[in-house]
């Protein structure tokens, strides 16, 4: 049984539709990385996994629970740890005072290890506290009571490049012990980092999911060169190449130098280049970047999603009222 199901997912507000049959699995003891720019659907499907919206059509299950039967969610979150894209907490409490409060109602198997792992200034009052240190203190109420599944939005904002690295290295130890990781993120670099395999959205509907791998190799390779003289740009037109141009940080000799993602054979595009005297010619993996643009395209098209995340914003803040679990 997987530790995500979805099947169909769809919320539809209208004239927005935010989530358009989203079909995937979340294997037990995978880390799964959610892809998306902002506005694409991706909050979406995570407040409708957590019952603050409901669904369309389709479904939905954590743990093996049906998300929309409210007895069912209840026992999937006793083994679920989650973290918002902004975490919220009361602005007079001190850190302290809220992890005694979140240790009350869900336990605290780990808080002292958690305390030492990422270090939020648990004297000082909420109100006081930078970006990263709430999202800190959020990391430690996320993990303490040992959950079995994470729900993760936009994890590492806030967080400096030195907590960024040290949540990496916990995230993957966690993994080992078993812990599923479900996270969204618009951060490339982290989801390479992390992820066995990645979903794609884009305007609400799931674009591919895959594993991180498979990605990198459809990615190709990013090619700088620079020859002797001007190489004409009909001769390295040739299949596998992507987005050729002058390279723009070249300086005077800006026309005898190029930048492009090849994904054909690279032994054809050397059989090209061999003609040529060379200066300097560089190969490497390009960036997962040239992926996502690959889903994407740089279209200047609305997101559907954009309008659906705010109005599910208001029903999420209206449920959280309700609930008293903005943070639970």
């Amino acid at each position: 049984m997987a530790a995500i199901e979805l099947e169909g997912l769809t919320k539809d507000y209208g004239d927005v539709l935010a989530n358009d049959g989203v079909t995937f699995d979340v294997e037990r003891g995978e880390i799964f990385g959610y892809l998306g720019p902002n506005g694409a659907g991706k909050t979406t499907t995570i407040r409708t996994l957590l019952g603050f919206l409901s669904p369309t059509a389709g479904t939905a299950k954590l743990l093996g629970h049906d998300v929309t039967d409210e007895g069912e969610l209840l026992k999937a979150k006793r083994e679920l740890g989650y973290l918002p894209d902004s975490p919220a907490f009361d602005g007079t409490a001190t850190g302290r005072d809220v992890l005694d409060l979140h240790g009350s109602i869900k336990g605290d198997e780990r808080g002292e290890e958690l305390l030492d792992v990422f270090e939020p200034p648990l004297d000082r009052e909420i109100r006081d506290y930078s970006r990263g240190n709430v999202q800190k203190l959020g990391l430690v109420t996320t993990f303490m009571h040992d959950p079995e599944l994470v729900i993760l939005d936009e994890p590492t904002s806030g967080l400096d490049p030195l907590l960024q690295q040290r949540f990496t290295e916990f995230v993957r130890a966690e993994r080992e012990r078993g812990l599923t990781v479900f996270f969204s993120s618009h951060i490339l670099r982290e989801v390479r980092k992390l992820c066995d395999r990645v979903g794609i959205i884009r305007n609400g509907r799931l674009v591919t999911v895959e594993p991180v791998e498979s990605l990198l190799t459809r990615s190709g390779k990013f090619v700088r060169l620079q020859a002797a003289e001007s190489i004409p740009i009909d001769d390295l037109e040739i299949d596998g190449v992507h987005g050729l141009a002058a390279a723009a940080d070249a300086g005077p000799s800006a026309a005898d130098e190029y930048a492009f993602t090849f994904t054909g054979d690279v032994n054809d595009l050397l059989e090209v280049l061999r003609t040529y005297e060379l200066i300097d010619l560089s190969i490497e993996e390009a960036p997962l970047e040239e992926v996502f643009m690959r889903f994407y395209g740089g279209e200047d098209t609305p997101d559907r999603g954009t309008r659906d995340d705010r109005v599910a914003a208001s029903v999420d803040a209206t449920n959280d009222a309700v609930r008293g679990d903005d943070d639970v």
